[in-house]
């Protein structure tokens, strides 16, 4: 769980402290960005659908997330039906939500050419399709020009939405228009070739929720404690019918001393900003979960010893709240800390981690191989913290296993730290943490990573070439502990070639993981058989199911 603990400025600080004491007396708003944000970054095209009419040289496309648009368009190759050949991109909001404003940066072109009854056009529209408010027709010419196709962002794509057009539905649409069964000409004007084409490059769109989040089933220290120190929890579940429960707000004494996002949804609800408005902005409709059960903490250091009056509140993604405390708190720290882990420490660092080579929390990797986890550490505005320590800590992957702490890592001067694990560590999670000062109880900054490694096996048999009758011996090494009271069990198994692996015998290492066991050949060959023991996952070995390397016997 993060917190984020914003210097807000004076009027915004006072929105969100009024927010906190009345509860639903406005209707929220919020940013969502679509195809590209106003820094020009690709972004997706949530709540954006399309609709094909024609059977032949007629495209709806999306490539926002490579960093082009949404486009529809009529092909050049054939000429095309009036009111048949149809593309359209539709966008509908939630319907908790309303469409308070937007605006579109598009560009188009409708040059496949014109004959009698028949012209390429294309047209915005809303808040539905009769409602356009934006027409570029070949024959007639353009509301607002067509554009420039080379600068997407340019003021010449700019387009406003009136008013009257907002509503839950925006329409991108190009067709061939005129007189029923006339065609428009094969034909193009457009760079791509196409006949008749709009392209939507981005849009900012305001949506608007009128309903307030609810939260019940309060509990936590902050809730009943009598004294709260260091880092004191709130506890609560929260709903919201739109765009999803964001934020918990700290009030203490008329002030807001901090913000918790309470869960990102998978980063889906996490405010991309570039607003002019103090506005949160997204890239998704519905960013936050409709319904969480939160935990959050708060940080009690940050407030003065003594008598506060606490108002927690809920808010959702469109900054509407609803209550969850409002008490007297009694906050009493303990006053000597630790010497600063690093320059620039700061109780608001941000710290990252991450396996090495990838972006996925996750690692999956065979026994004894070396895995590496890197990462950096910030203040707040992006400063690097240099020379503080990075603790990492272990639990095991068993039943009963307790977290163990493993090496730890210095910062460097840009903040960068890495901590390479010993070969023999076994499946578990990690965390790694941040204290802002040296021997404080709670961190500042943590972040979980999980490393799930194969069981390692190594096996050997001998004789290598046998006859009916005789029997072969197997002897070999299950690596990696705490091993199971009484051993850890493994499978042998066997196979033709090409066959299927086939289970013989179930057999169990000793207390320092070496087992041992023999096989007599019951049938003449010659035949080639291969060998191998398994490792099968279970609650008490801490590794996944790992098999040992594969022995040929020949039976003559």
């Amino acid at each position: 769980m993060m917190i984020i603990n914003k210097a807000l400025s004076g009027a915004f600080v006072a929105g969100i402290a009024a927010l906190a004491l009345a509860p639903g007396a406005w209707a929220g708003e919020y940013h969502a960005y679509s195809c590209r944000m106003p820094s020009g970054a690709s972004a997706p095209a949530d709540g954006w659908s399309p609709s094909v009419k024609g059977v032949f040289d007629d495209y709806a496309e999306n490539t926002c997330e490579k960093g082009g648009a949404l486009y529809a368009a009529l092909g050049y190759l054939t000429t095309h039906i009036v009111n048949t050949d149809q593309m359209t991109w539709m966008f509908s909001v939630p319907t908790a939500d309303v469409i308070k404003e937007a605006t579109l940066w598009r560009a188009g072109d409708a040059d496949g050419g014109v004959v009698t009854n028949a012209t390429y056009q294309f047209w915005l529209a809303g808040s539905n399709e009769n409602e356009v408010f934006d027409r570029c027709v070949y024959e007639f010419g353009c509301t607002a020009g067509v554009g420039d196709t080379g600068r997407p962002m340019s003021d010449a794509n700019r387009v406003v939405v009136p008013s009257t057009n907002l509503g839950s539905h925006l329409y991108l649409h190009v067709d061939c228009g005129g007189t029923k069964e006339f065609e428009c000409q094969s034909g193009h004007g457009d760079a791509n070739h196409y006949a008749a084409v709009v392209y939507l490059y981005a849009a900012d769109v305001i949506l608007e929720q009128s309903a307030a989040p609810t939260a019940n089933n309060v509990g936590g220290e902050l809730a009943s404690a009598p004294a709260v120190s260091g880092m004191s929890d709130v506890t609560f579940s929260a709903t919201d019918p739109g765009s999803g429960v964001y934020e918990a707000i700290f009030n203490v004494d008329g002030q807001v001393a901090q913000s918790t996002v309470v869960n990102e949804n998978g980063g889906r609800c996490r405010n991309v900003g570039q607003t002019t408005d103090g506005l949160a902005a997204f890239l998704y409709l519905q960013p936050c979960p409709q319904a969480v059960s939160a935990d959050v903490p708060f940080d009690t250091t940050n407030v003065s010893n003594g008598a506060h009056h606490l108002i927690v509140s809920v808010l959702d993604a469109a900054g509407n709240s609803a209550p969850v405390l409002d008490r007297e708190i009694m906050v009493a720290n303990p006053a000597p800390r630790g010497p600063a882990n690093g320059a620039n420490a700061s109780e608001h660092a941000t710290l990252t981690a991450r396996w090495k080579g990838t972006t996925k929390e996750r690692l999956t990797r065979g026994y004894g191989h070396r895995s590496e986890i890197v990462g950096r550490l910030t203040a707040p505005g992006g400063a690097s913290i240099t020379g503080a320590q990075i603790e990492v800590t272990d639990i095991p992957a068993y039943d009963g296993a307790k977290a163990r702490a493993m090496t730890s890592a210095r910062t460097g001067p840009n903040g960068s730290w890495s901590v390479k694990l010993p070969k023999s560590i076994s499946s578990g999670t990690l965390t790694i943490a941040y204290r802002s000062n040296l021997g404080d109880a709670l961190p500042v900054a943590t972040r979980t990573l999980t490393l799930s490694v194969r069981a390692g096996v190594s096996l050997s048999v001998a004789p290598r070439t046998a006859s009916v009758g005789r029997s072969i011996f197997f002897k070999g090494v299950l690596k990696g502990t705490p091993l199971p009271a009484g051993g850890k069990q493994l499978v042998l198994e066997a196979r033709s070639a090409g066959g299927e692996w086939i289970e013989f015998d179930v057999i169990r290492t000793g207390r320092h993981g070496r087992f041992h066991s023999s096989y007599r050949f019951k049938f003449p060959g010659p035949a080639s058989y291969q060998f191998r023991a398994v490792c099968k996952q279970e609650a008490d070995f801490p590794f996944m199911e790992g098999a040992s390397n594969v022995v040929r016997v020949r039976e003559r």
